[in-house]
């Protein structure tokens, strides 16, 4: 695609355990190669709020175990399924099945004036109510021992009858989380910050992995929007390829794009904490998943093929630590936009956040 590199961050790891944090040191360690990679990944973050990348240590394998599993779960009986589901906890757990989720389009009346401003051919996909997907929540990675944002402690949910789900979750999880760590030090040093100064404030988040299932063989009519309009509260998204195509994104500039992920590659997208983090030097990116006419020449091969017709998307949430502080870092607390990001605890924000969407109470975004 032509908005969207790919990028190889092979050659970042190769040197990666070796660099300095001290950006003056760091100066001198890094080819100029590598220099150019990390401008690339900063610019392509600003002005699309999007990403491809290639990590060797993330494999198409990886890939297709996570998604053939999912599939399999989500084709199961609704009366299965909601024996995972969780709402006394907020959903935070286990399965939300479809129609609880309420796009943000259909609340947020700073994004509905927005659209009514935007040219016909701009414009997404309006939703008529709540989501038609179901998602899966499955904590990823260490949480803090002492915090003032005490999550419910519950216990991961595991569906009966599927002996690999724990090991198939954390193993994709943690992969896409080092990939996400990777990007983000890229990220920082192409931005002129220390190379952990994102990474550092990572550590113990509340990543989420949080597959979604889409039921294309009811709900795969041109035009079905399976998730509205909508930005991500989180920092950085990412996203192995799924199966069916349809997620539509907005660049800076307000062109919409369809997104093509190919094969081997996994889509990182912005979400507001970086937004913050850089004074809106990045901006959350916009996005939505509709059946498209490329949706519908998927499903008709799919059924061809007799494959199934659930359209999963192996979403991650990376998130900055709950009690960490969210503001302007280094040189973007000068821009003329600081102002507009105050200071405020990662924790605090995201539930003012989820408050707007009626899921309080969950840690990760929850409309992706």
């Amino acid at each position: 695609m032509e908005h969207f590199p790919v990028i190889d961050l092979a050659p970042y790891l190769e040197v990666s355990g070796n660099l300095s944090n001290d950006p003056d040191v760091l100066s001198d360690q890094l080819p100029p190669e590598l220099k150019n990679l990390c401008s690339e990944v900063s610019r392509t973050l600003r002005e699309t709020g999007a990403l491809l990348v290639r990590d060797p240590r993330c494999t198409v394998e990886d890939n297709d175990r996570f998604i053939d599993m999912m599939e399999k779960y989500f084709e199961k009986p609704m009366e299965f399924k909601l024996l995972q589901e969780r709402p006394h906890l907020h959903y935070q757990v286990g399965v939300t099945p479809e129609g609880v989720e309420v796009p943000r389009s259909l609340v947020d009346g700073e994004i509905q004036e927005k659209l009514r401003t935007m040219p016909e051919e701009l414009q997404p996909a309006i939703p008529k109510g709540p989501d038609p997907k179901w998602r899966y929540m499955w904590r990823v990675g260490p949480r803090p021992l002492e915090t003032r944002f005490k999550e419910l402690n519950s216990e991961p949910v595991i569906p009966e009858g599927f002996a690999e789900w724990k090991v198939t979750m954390d193993s994709w999880g943690h992969k896409m989380i080092s990939a996400i760590e990777v990007v983000a030090e890229m990220a920082a040093l192409g931005f002129g910050l220390p190379k952990d100064a994102f990474t550092s404030l990572m550590k113990q988040g509340p990543h989420l992995l949080a597959p979604t299932g889409s039921d294309l063989q009811h709900h795969g009519q041109d035009g079905t929007v399976f998730a509205g309009y909508h930005y991500d509260l989180n920092f950085l998204t990412i996203h192995g390829r799924s199966r069916f195509p349809g997620l539509n994104i907005w660049l800076r500039n307000g062109q919409k794009v369809e997104v093509k992920v190919p094969i081997g590659c996994l889509l990182i997208q912005t979400g507001k904490q970086i937004e913050w983090l850089t004074a809106g030097d990045c901006i959350a990116g916009m996005h939505e998943v509709v059946v498209t006419k490329r949706t519908l020449e998927a499903i008709e091969l799919a059924s061809r093929q007799n494959r199934s017709l659930w359209r999963v998307s192996s979403t991650l949430f990376a998130h900055i630590a709950s009690d960490a502080i969210l503001k302007p870092l280094g040189h973007f607390m000068e821009t003329p936009f600081a102002n507009k990001y105050p200071p405020i605890y990662a924790g605090d924000y995201v539930e003012k956040e989820l408050s707007v969407i009626n899921l309080k109470g969950n840690n990760g975004d929850a409309e992706a």
